[in-house]
């Protein structure tokens, strides 16, 4: 669609029926349809004796519609960023749900009276989809589908309104013009029963749909309570996407299949785990298609797999990575025993085999080593700065105004996430502010209120300048021990030895050794030990061609490239029992190939091009 277009909706109103009624307007006058009896449309036309027609007069040149699919787009786009982020609506592609429904309704016999729904229908884009699907192959009107094949479900009434309009205008334009019947409700799916509102209901044949992209921080108050109400939220902090999952699944009758587009963080992630759990106890027959690292939406940075849910059961997972282009129906899946996966630790799906077996080649990375994340002050650039000067007395930082900092009350700091371009610790230091002092187990406790003012005036005069600032973390509802406390208390300890590298990485980054006990680091992560030589061994290893397909192929994608290195997805790398010999050429080889052939031949791997 034109920009200018998307420009234009942006300051026309911010009333859901103005700009509805604009938008449909501009579709009937564009094809030609203006003169429908349809009496649902009626209120949404726009007539010359109308003030609003000098708008549409604006808006017709720009927006020309030629076909549905534009008012689609046109519908998801006018929800605002706010509203997108709370209800998790987003565009999805002509391409995937043409492929999900087809998929759906090739596991079945008959769509004469197959039962179809969307519990998170949005604008209505499945709906469409499923509608023209049924129409197109059993010559039934749309007003039979509307009543008796399809039903949808939004929490928002602005989505239902228009999932009726995407509809109605659909058998208009393929020449219906009449009073439609829904089966269209307003209701959260995490507390919606359909036997309430369906007295004959027995289940759906097909679930289909793209569950709200909502992460567990902005959930709505409601459903952050009823989203523990379903067994597959029972670990971590799930995002809304999770509990869809169980919902459309026992909604479905037996044999039944369910289709949705959505995130492949659950493989892995902590907050899945419950849901990986529940597949594997209900013997779900799964299927995924999964996009890696690919985007698919074109306006959200999300990474995300089609699933396939099918009500009979299986003791297997059939999985397949691909972009767009493997929408087709000869997609190579492989099996993979639920026996053969670990829902606690995270499901190994592609390059399954050869993940397992550097995982059983010694005990687990996260058993043997110990992992921190860096320091969490909320406010960073309050209390981190490169010192514009110093002096014998004091660091100089510029924020605002310039401010003097006692030496006393700083330590040096690094983010480590910066060692994806940086190759040494000295490119990266910077100072921080440090109201602690170390006691003798080199634990850190805060220096009390008086101490610190009388001790260091000018840095307490400078985080008091901050104060309303700090007071924002957490939205102004953080506990801290004292307001210039540091947000979280995390990796607040003396190590003498760490292993420093990024959190995110698009290649192998510079793993870097560290033996100042002093250095803090924020962002990115540590492996922290006693032993310098441990740490030695382990740079190597992790630099190795070995572990860095471990981690290409198991932990989660993020956008060009990058992979994440956190502990969750390392933590079951299994870490050969080299002897002490063995230890020592590792750590003493400089020669990359020699060193990645030696490794995977003690691993007895080799690694796919």
């Amino acid at each position: 669609m034109n920009n200018t277009i998307f420009t234009y909706l942006k300051s026309y109103s911010t009333d859901p029926f103005e700009v509805d009624r604009l938008i449909v307007s501009a579709f009937l006058y564009s094809l030609g349809l203006e003169n429908t009896t349809n009496a649902f449309l009626h209120p949404y036309l726009i007539q010359e004796k109308d003030k609003d027609f000098e708008g549409l007069n604006e808006f017709l040149p720009l927006c020309q519609f030629t076909k549905l699919e534009e008012l689609i787009q046109v519908f998801e786009f006018v929800i605002s960023p706010e509203e997108k982020i709370v209800t998790g609506a987003v565009y999805t592609p002509k391409n995937i749900r043409e492929y999900i429904v087809d998929q759906c309704f090739n596991s079945l016999d008959d769509l004469t009276n197959v039962k179809i729904c969307d519990p998170a229908c949005g604008c209505g884009g499945f709906l469409y989809t499923t509608a023209k699907a049924i129409h197109d192959q059993t010559e039934r009107t749309y007003e039979i589908i509307f009543a008796e094949n399809i039903y949808g479900l939004d929490i928002q009434q602005y989505a239902i309104n228009r999932s009726k309009l995407l509809l109605t205008l659909l058998a208009l334009s393929e020449g219906e013009n009449a009073d439609f019947e829904f089966n269209l409700d307003k209701g959260n799916a995490l507390n919606f029963n359909w036997t309430d509102h369906y007295e004959d209901f027995a289940g759906f044949d097909v679930v289909v749909g793209n569950p709200p992209y909502v992460c567990s921080r902005n959930i709505d108050e409601e459903s952050r309570e009823l989203i523990f109400d379903w067994k597959v939220s029972d670990s971590g902090h799930p995002d809304l996407y999770i509990p869809f999952f169980q919902i459309g699944f026992e909604n479905l009758r037996p044999q039944g299949i369910l289709g949705f587009i959505t995130m492949n963080t659950f493989f892995k992630s902590v907050n899945g785990r419950a849901l990986r759990q529940y597949f594997e106890d209900e013997a779900v027959a799964l299927k995924i298609l999964d996009f890696g690292g690919n985007q698919v939406f074109q306006s959200k940075s999300t990474y995300t797999c089609i699933c396939f849910l099918q009500k009979n059961e299986s003791q297997t997972v059939q999985y397949a990575q691909g972009g767009e282009e493997s929408l087709t129906e000869n997609i190579p899946f492989q099996r993979i025993n639920y026996a053969k996966l670990n829902h606690k630790n995270g499901w190994n799906l592609r390059h399954h085999d050869l993940l397992t077996q550097i995982e059983e080649a010694g005990p687990a990375f996260g058993d043997l080593y110990r992992t921190r994340n860096g320091i969490a002050t909320l406010k960073n650039h309050i209390y981190i700065f490169s010192e514009i000067k110093e002096d014998d007395e004091f660091y100089y930082l510029q924020n605002g105004s310039e401010y003097p900092i006692e030496k006393g009350i700083c330590k040096e700091i690094i983010n480590p996430n910066k060692l994806t371009q940086a190759k040494s610790i000295k490119e990266l230091r910077q100072k921080a502010i440090f109201p602690y002092e170390f006691d003798a187990q080199g634990d850190a406790k805060l220096i009390a209120q008086d101490e610190f003012q009388d001790r260091y005036p000018r840095a307490y005069a400078y985080l008091e300048a901050k104060k309303e600032t700090l007071a924002t973390r957490d939205k102004g509802k953080g506990k801290y021990e004292n307001w210039y406390a540091y947000g979280r208390n995390q990796s607040l300890e003396k190590y003498s030895t760490k292993l420093f590298f990024p959190h995110i990485t698009p290649h192998i980054p510079h793993y870097t050794f560290s033996d100042d006990e002093d250095l803090l680091f924020y962002n990115g992560i540590a492996v922290v030990s006693q032993t310098e030589q441990e740490l030695q061994f382990l740079q190597k290893l992790m630099s190795s061609k070995l572990f860095w397909f471990y981690v290409v192929h198991s932990s989660k994608p993020y956008g060009s490239g990058y992979y994440s290195l956190s502990r969750n997805y390392i933590k079951s790398f299994g870490v050969y029992d080299f002897n002490q010999d063995e230890r020592e050429y590792i750590i003493n080889q400089n020669d990359k190939n020699e060193l990645n052939a030696f490794i995977e031949a003690m691993y007895n791997i080799e690694i796919p091009e």
